[in-house]
């Protein structure tokens, strides 16, 4: 479309805004030329907004001139930022942002979308920011404008968050909220590990590590670690480990309560003269008979979890002592105990047989254990604790070591991802006889990283013997 280029009509005059009488050449009210013709307006590209660095007070600043017209070639009016009102995020009005600290020391200039810093336009732009990350100096410092609400970074607003009651916990994301009954952090949301998630227990020479896994809605697994002394006030050390049986109900119920009541009747029949063997033998009909009473409790207490089932509680156990210079273990189930020399170019050694079909093929001369744990049903266990099992048959055996080395006492969550000896004494770190909690993080960590697909819980109980020992033996039972 073609543009005229003739005298526009005036309805009002451009300097007062009074209408001017018909043929009128200069405004009555104000004497502006209503004859002169505007020139036309040049093309006025978009240009970003951007914040010019901080001048020095000895520095001017140099706006660009004003267009003369508007696109409709009326002329433009003047205005410069300080004359439009307006408040920043804070409240505050405008003017009051300009006379801060940085503008009465002659640190900044007014934010506006034109300022050209005396340099030319080769001088550095600073893009617009929302926020100001707590440079030193503040937002006059740094040119940014104030969050109106604390930022959730800074140290002064997490101590300015409400502190949880005492005894209360405090979200482990943003490390302020309190969390409610229902696990859940109040200020951000985010759901809580609940505390069997992930377990860690260190005493003296032993530790253990539990973890819910990458796959499972809770951790099944539970885990018991102590010491005690024997008649002769030799020490005697305790690690008892426990996984509960998916498809049973309570499982996690079950696997605590098999830990504790094995661990309490070692830590009562050790100190009496008990032989750690037989010890360890009374504590697994022990754990039984706690893991049986859970089936005789009413059907109601199990309905307020859909992932419980209705048929009896059930799990497996392993454990190990170290008494005098014997190492006892004993097991029902497939959790395993494992021996690892502190030389590892010594050979290694699984120590526990398991109740599963996978062992049965392979000590009947059905399968070799390669074609036994590939079996879909090599898992499937032929020995637990629980009202339900056929007969409790508990395994035990002593060792007399004849070198220092690691005992191992895991359930499948782990060595699923290191099945045999030398791939377990692999995945053990160098340092683990000094470090036993770290070695069995790592060992954990092993099991995450290939997949996580169970519950994993492992306890590591460093043994030492005299330089002088001759020999080893086995006894089982």
């Amino acid at each position: 479309m073609s543009q005229s280029h003739q005298q526009p009509a005036l309805s009002k005059c451009p300097g007062c805004a009074e209408p001017p009488a018909a043929g009128d050449l200069f405004c009555g009210v104000c004497g502006y030329d209503l004859s002169a013709v505007p020139a036309r307006p040049g093309e006025r590209p978009t240009m970003a907004i951007t914040v010019p660095p901080a001048a020095s007070g000895s520095e001017a600043v140099r706006w660009p001139a004003a267009a003369e017209t508007d696109s409709s070639d009326v002329p433009a009016p003047v205005h410069r930022p300080s004359d439009l009102p307006g408040t920043d995020s804070g409240g505050r009005a405008l003017a009051e942002q300009e006379q801060g600290p940085g503008a009465a020391a002659g640190q900044g200039a007014p934010v506006g979308p034109g300022p050209e810093p005396v340099g030319g336009p080769e001088a550095s732009a600073v893009p617009v920011r929302h926020d100001d990350r707590a440079v030193p100096g503040g937002a006059e410092h740094s040119g940014d404008f104030a969050l109106a609400a604390p930022d959730p970074r800074t140290a002064e607003h997490a101590a300015a968050a409400a502190a949880p009651a005492a005894g209360g916990k405090v979200c482990v994301a943003c490390r302020s909220g309190r969390v409610d009954p229902d696990g859940y952090c109040e200020n951000c949301g985010h759901a809580q590990p609940r505390e069997r998630d992930h377990m860690e227990q260190e005493l003296g020479s032993v530790a253990a590590v539990s973890d819910r896994g990458l796959r499972h809605h809770r951790n099944e697994d539970s885990f018991a670690v102590s010491s005690t002394a024997l008649p002769d006030g030799s020490p005697a050390v305790v690690a008892i480990v426990c996984d509960g049986v998916s498809s049973a109900s309570r499982p996690d119920e079950a696997s605590a309560a098999a830990a504790n009541a094995a661990n309490e009747s070692l830590l009562e029949s050790l100190p009496r003269g008990t032989h750690p063997q037989q010890a360890m033998h009374e504590a697994i009909v022990a754990a039984s008979e706690a893991v049986n009473a859970l089936a005789q409790e009413p059907a109601g207490a199990m309905e307020h979890d859909a992932h419980r089932h209705q048929n009896a509680p059930a799990c497996t156990l392993v454990g190990a002592v170290m008494a005098g210079e014997l190492l006892i273990v004993g097991w029902v189930g497939d959790s395993r105990v494992y021996w690892v020399p502190e030389d590892r170019s010594r050979p290694t050694a699984r120590l526990t047989e398991d109740d599963s079909w996978a062992a049965q093929m392979v000590a009947a001369g059905l399968m070799n254990e390669a074609e036994a744990y590939a079996d879909e049903r090599a898992h499937a266990i032929t020995g637990w604790l629980g009202a339900d099992a056929y007969e409790l048959e508990p395994h035990t055996a002593a060792f007399k070591p004849d070198r220092p080395g690691l005992v191992v006492v895991c359930t499948d969550g782990l060595w699923n991802y290191a099945e045999s000896a030398e791939e377990m004494a692999a995945a053990v770190p160098a340092d683990a006889q000094e470090h036993p909690l770290r070695g069995a993080q790592v060992l954990v960590g092993h099991a995450l990283d290939g997949g996580g697909h169970d519950n994993v819980t492992v306890a590591l109980l460093p043994f030492a013997v005299q330089p002088q020992g001759a020999g080893s033996a086995c006894e089982t039972v």
